[in-house]
């Protein structure tokens, strides 16, 4: 099921109703129901992955009641590998079995060897990458005695399957969203209203913006050999936005609905395309993800305390692992490294921390300096996410061929100016929200009754006419 569908069209408020008007004063039913619709949200792509998700709730919820259970420094320690090995043992199976089997296969093939066999045809379950590491979270942090365990298995497995970011997140915290379920939920109708409204905003990023944007990048990536350089700009630029609006989007869209249901889900994304440095980018993009990594990752390896070596050798990991985590394929794990190059004169510099504040804080337009910033900063992101999105390596150096060719200065085959037009519109509104939490928040603090309607109804009008067949999300994939 996806969020710009019928089918969670006609669900959503099915469960709203029966989550505050039928069990609004029995905490555990509520849960209960939490859980029920979460499975069936999930079941909806395929059932049989349910399977899934459930064992890994009850091998997560058992260790973590054995690891309160145990103060045996080797026995803790196994529990927490039976965890690890468990969670990215699936994810490893499903995601990447087939990559290092090739590449086993091309490597012994290289050094005159023969080798035959079959990749075997799995199907990736949807959002595994997320619920993983969530789940992970849960057992890392019970183990280092920041959070005590749950022995509420329904509590537990609402955590892991929460269905507004069970698919493609945010990664949300134990220690932030489980003791959400042990409290009473009340009904607030602002709260609601800011919920409806990030959703909003959330169906009109994914569908007006990225649905159509990937329509245009998909053409030009597709048959990148057909055009010039100066296309090919414009379809990578494409792509940075069909890829913004969509997983942003996402992440809207599964705040507001938790919002809904009295949940309130960590920030994912903070208007990362004005940032003005690599730095900034990666504090605003996919927040949850970049945290992980650096809690769980970065930080027990040591983080940027050791040497230049050691800050290097770090950063390369967690660059390259980001990467990895994104898709079994070379270009994501090159769409690493290069931000990791990106970030570590920044890094080696002691300036990884200049930009902490929104850009133009305190006024209307940015410097000079800041605007020139931005653009080198998004004209970097854009250059990375052509490794991203190129079918391979070799895709990915034709295409930055062509773009560094004179080719470049040629007129673009393909200019969509209506939809070049609704992206100034779209960064335009985005950039006076740029100090809320998302770009639409602003406008119920900041525009008159009639005004505000006007723009939601437009908002909606917009969102009906780019309406076609709804595409999935791409995040999805990973």
């Amino acid at each position: 099921m996806i969020f710009n569908s019928l089918d969670f069209a006609i669900f959503l408020p099915i469960v709203f109703v029966l989550y505050w008007f039928v069990f609004r004063n029995n905490l555990k039913v509520q849960n209960l129901l939490i859980v029920i619709a979460s499975y069936v949200f999930y079941g909806w792509w395929d059932w049989r992955f349910l399977s899934l998700i459930l064992f890994s709730s009850m091998v997560d919820f058992c260790v973590g009641l054995a690891l309160n259970q145990s103060q045996h420094t080797g026995k803790r320690k196994a529990l927490l590998w039976v965890s690890i090995i468990v969670n990215l043992g699936f994810l490893g199976f499903f995601k990447y079995y087939n990559f290092f089997l090739d590449n086993f296969i091309s490597a012994f093939t290289f050094f005159g060897a023969e080798i035959t066999s079959n990749s075997l045809h799995i199907i990736l379950p949807v959002g595994i990458s997320f619920y993983t590491f969530q789940t992970l979270s849960y057992t890392i942090d019970v183990y280092h005695n920041k959070l005590k365990p749950t022995r509420d298995f329904v509590i537990f497995s609402a955590f892991v399957a929460f269905f507004p970011q069970l698919v493609a997140g945010p990664i949300e915290r134990a220690t932030s969203l489980l003791p959400q379920f042990y409290k009473k939920r009340e009904f607030h109708y602002n709260l609601a209203v800011d919920g409806l409204r990030q959703i909003l905003w959330g169906l009109f990023k994914k569908v007006v913006i990225a649905d159509t944007c990937a329509g245009y990048a998909n053409t030009i990536f597709n048959s990148s050999a057909m055009f010039s350089g100066s296309t090919l700009v414009i379809g990578a630029v494409f792509f940075a936005f069909q890829i913004y609006g969509d997983f942003s989007g996402y992440s809207d869209i599964a705040i507001g609905t938790s919002r809904l249901f009295g949940f309130h889900l960590n920030r994912n994304f903070a208007f990362p395309y004005f940032s003005r440095d690599i730095a900034e980018f990666w504090r605003r993009w996919h927040i949850s993800l970049s945290t992980w990594f650096r809690d769980y990752l970065y930080i027990p390896l040591g983080g940027s305390r050791g040497g230049t070596w050691m800050k290097i050798r770090n950063t390369f990991i967690i660059f390259i692992v980001s990467g990895f985590w994104h898709g079994a394929n070379w270009t994501f794990i090159v769409w690493g490294a290069l931000n990791a190059f990106y970030f570590l004169p920044l890094l080696l510099s002691g300036n990884n921390r200049t930009h902490m504040q929104i850009v133009a804080h305190n006024n209307f337009l940015p410097s000079i300096k800041e605007t020139t910033s931005i653009f080198i900063t998004f004209g970097l992101t854009v250059l990375a996410w052509i490794f991203f999105r190129a079918e391979n390596i070799t895709h990915a150096i034709d295409i930055l061929t062509a773009i560094f060719s004179s080719s470049f200065f040629t007129y673009p085959e393909i200019l969509p100016k209506k939809i070049i037009l609704l992206i100034l519109i779209f960064v335009s509104i985005e950039w006076l929200g740029r100090k809320s939490e998302f770009a639409l928040q602003h406008i119920n603090y900041q525009f008159p009754t009639i005004p505000r309607w006007v723009s939601y109804l437009w908002l909606i009008g917009m969102i009906l006419y780019f309406s076609g067949k709804p595409q999935q999300f791409i995040y999805f994939q990973f």
